[in-house]
């Protein structure tokens, strides 16, 4: 097989020869392989593409560029006598704004356009109402692949739990996993009617049973890669899953938007993951001879990624860091009129913000940021509460110093969640405040508050301070939440039904936008971090 600039790790060929040859023994009674025949398979897959159909400002991925890319290698594969899969570990849904206000058509069009071959049921699949997911399958045109995802009242997979695919003489069955978190990640108000199993405990019973019908065995995952199978308080993830269920040949992952450089090669299992956006195209190629995998060697290739570098003036600049990939034009022909669409409504200014304002995930969910004590202030000011509250993982981007947007607010909170309140006692606020303010940092449940200040000694919220009063017992107190964490998303306790509880209606975006518009030029150190929750 020819490799070029591959930045890549050969995996130990008998050790991955001896793991697979085991699992393999309990393949088809009669293979239809043959023998002493070496079957050349490259399995190529991206995850976790949240609505980047489009390049970005800078010019870099897209998918109109990785269109080129998966064709060229396609073309090498066949050329050598190889065949190939393409997958995704799902999450196509919400991200970018142009994306998010067409139900990410242009993305599953463009997927379509890819020949992907499957996907697994990401979380942010269920943003939608399941009508919008069934109608996203249809653009798409090939499997949503989900085996712990079920109709509640049946019991059955909601979606196709597998897919056997004939590569040549060799049958691959590829099984689809979703995190078993899509229960407090995904929309409650669009989860009705749904039954979310343990992916390991489906992956259980499923495996054996499919490693009696296929020669390999590849699952496609949404539910991250966790190092060591240290997941936190994230539900379990791709390395638990391999080292729980022996058989599985290689995890095709997404989720926890990992660049994985090479395999984490677990159990005898190889586990993949491309990072996310559609910056990267993962591509593992493999050669099977008689029942088992006897090389493999695996690549992250960059989609138009560049870097800052220094030329010989002194400046900084961006630079490809490989060569430039050219977008394909029947691609660029089919996306061009949705960006059009989205960009001439999305491009109208709301006003102007004097710092940036901190909504990146890395540190948003792990510490108190003055976006989101912006984003709890304009929710609390909008229903006239005492206390606001956001979940970090609602946060998905920077508000970025200068012009704003309509845009830029969007891709900060683009799931369409409304502003919701209840009317608390002083005890009732107390249990709700040391349930939010226990979750744990590097979370999306982590709570951003606005209007309390209070210390956290043993789960319990103490010492708590409303708008700067002490709390007043026999006083009732007005919090604001967005409805996805009164339904009780991120596990957020559940308050959808408590008697005083209000859905205003009002969009979150909306509210941030109008909060916007009349108090710009915006002010960082108004909303700067206090440390107003001691942990």
């Amino acid at each position: 097989m020819k490799f070029t600039k591959r930045l890549i790790t050969n995996l130990a060929i008998t050790g991955v020869a001896l793991s697979v040859t085991a699992c393999s023994m309990m393949g088809p009674q009669k293979p239809d392989w043959q023998a002493d025949k070496e079957y050349r398979v490259t399995i190529l897959h991206t995850n976790d593409h949240h609505g980047r159909f489009w390049q970005n400002s800078k010019g870099e991925y897209g998918m109109a560029a990785r269109k080129t890319l998966i064709d060229n290698i396609r073309e090498e594969v066949s050329l050598d006598d190889g065949n190939s899969l393409l997958l995704s570990g799902g999450d196509i849904n919400t991200g970018v704004p142009e994306s998010d206000l067409q139900d990410a058509e242009p993305d599953f069009r463009g997927m379509k356009m890819l020949k992907y071959d499957a996907m697994a049921l990401g979380n942010h699949e269920f943003d939608n109402p399941l009508s919008v997911l069934k109608k996203q399958q249809e653009w798409a045109g090939f499997p949503f692949l989900s085996a712990n995802i079920l109709d509640a009242q049946t019991g059955k997979p909601l979606f196709d739990a597998y897919k056997i695919f004939q590569v040549d003489d060799l049958k691959i069955a590829v099984v689809g996993f979703t995190t078993d978190d899509t229960a407090k990640l995904g929309n409650p108000e669009f989860l009705g009617g749904i039954k979310i199993e343990s992916p390991i405990t489906v992956a259980k019973k499923l495996i054996p049973e499919l490693r009696k019908k296929a020669d390999l065995v590849v699952a496609v995952t949404h539910m991250g890669h966790y190092k060591d199978g240290n997941y936190g308080g994230n539900a379990p993830g791709d390395v638990t899953l391999a080292r729980t269920v022996p058989g599985i040949d290689v995890i095709v992952g997404g989720h926890s938007q990992n660049p994985l450089t090479q395999p984490d090669e677990q159990n005898g299992t190889l586990i993949l993951q491309a990072h996310e956006w559609g910056k990267y195209v993962g591509r593992l190629d493999f050669v099977y001879k008689n029942g088992a995998i006897v090389w493999s060697e695996y690549e992250l290739i960059p989609v138009n990624l560049k870097k800052k570098v220094t030329n010989a003036d002194g400046k900084s600049e961006r630079v490809f860091i490989q060569e430039e990939i050219a977008q394909d034009p029947t691609m660029l022909e089919m996306l061009t009129p949705f960006q059009e669409k989205g960009q001439k409504e999305l491009n109208v200014e709301i006003g102007f913000s004097n710092a940036d304002f901190v909504g990146e995930r890395s540190i948003v969910r792990s510490q108190e940021t003055n976006l989101g004590n912006l984003i709890a202030f304009a929710m609390k000011q909008k229903v006239n509460a005492d206390i606001g509250v956001m979940n970090s993982g609602g946060i998905r981007d920077n508000l970025e110093k200068g012009i704003v947007t309509y845009k830029s607010v969007l891709k900060v909170q683009p799931f369409g969640n409304m502003v919701s309140y209840v009317d608390f006692t002083a005890d009732e606020l107390t249990d709700y405040l040391s349930a939010l303010a226990a979750k744990q940092a590097g979370t999306g449940a982590f709570a951003q508050f606005s209007g309390v200040s209070l210390t956290l000694k043993d789960d319990k919220a103490t010492n708590i301070m409303v708008n700067g009063k002490a709390l007043e017992a026999g006083k009732t107190y007005r919090i604001a939440m967005n409805n996805y964490s009164a339904s009780g998303g991120d596990g957020y306790p559940k308050i959808v039904d408590h008697p005083n509880y209000v859905n205003s209606g009002y969009v979150d975006a909306d509210v941030l936008v109008e909060y916007i518009s009349n108090n710009y030029p915006l002010d960082g150190a108004k909303f700067a971090p206090t440390s107003a929750v001691k942990r």
